[in-house]
C-alpha cells in the first residue's frame, strides 16, 4: 500500500469554521475539514475547492497552503490501516449554505471557541490556529 494524497479546505468566516462530519471510514463520525483525494492533473488548491463544493455546497476561493498533515491510522497489531498526506488549503468563503453531500454526514459552521466540544479528527485544532491570526 502506498500513501494517498488529498487536500482539505479550511474556511473561516465571522469567527466560525466550516466543518463536516465524516460519513465513511477512515474517521467516520468525526468532525473534520471538507476534503478528499486529488484527481490526476488537478492541483491541491483546485482539489480543496472542488471537495469543499461537493461535500458542503459552499463555494470557496483557494488562497494559500497552510501546511501538510499526515493522517495515519494504525491497526491494533501495529500495522498501518491507512495513510494519507493532506495538503491543507486556506479558502475564502464565496457563497452557499452548508448542506451535507457526497462523503459528509453533516456540514455546518462551528464557532471556533466551540470546536473543542466536538469529536474531531487529529490536527483540527492545530490547523485552526495556523489559519487564524
Amino acid at each position: 500500500m502506498k500513501p494517498g494524497v488529498g487536500a482539505v479546505a479550511v474556511v473561516i468566516q465571522n469567527g466560525r469554521v466550516l466543518l463536516i462530519k465524516r460519513k465513511y471510514p477512515p474517521s467516520a463520525g468525526k468532525w473534520a475539514f471538507p476534503g478528499g483525494g486529488i484527481e490526476l492533473g488537478e492541483t491541491a488548491l483546485e482539489a480543496a475547492a472542488r471537495e469543499l463544493l461537493e461535500e458542503t455546497g459552499v463555494c470557496g476561493k483557494p488562497i494559500r497552503y497552510l501546511t501538510n498533515v499526515d493522517a495515519i491510522g494504525w491497526h491494533a497489531d501495529g500495522t498501518v490501516e491507512h495513510h494519507f498526506l493532506l495538503a491543507v488549503v486556506l479558502c475564502n468563503y464565496v457563497s452557499g449554505v452548508p448542506l451535507a453531500a457526497d462523503d459528509a454526514a453533516d456540514a455546518r459552521w462551528v464557532r471556533i471557541e466551540d470546536v473543542h466540544k466536538l469529536d474531531t479528527t487529529e490536527n483540527v485544532d492545530m490547523v485552526i490556529k495556523l489559519a487564524t491570526p
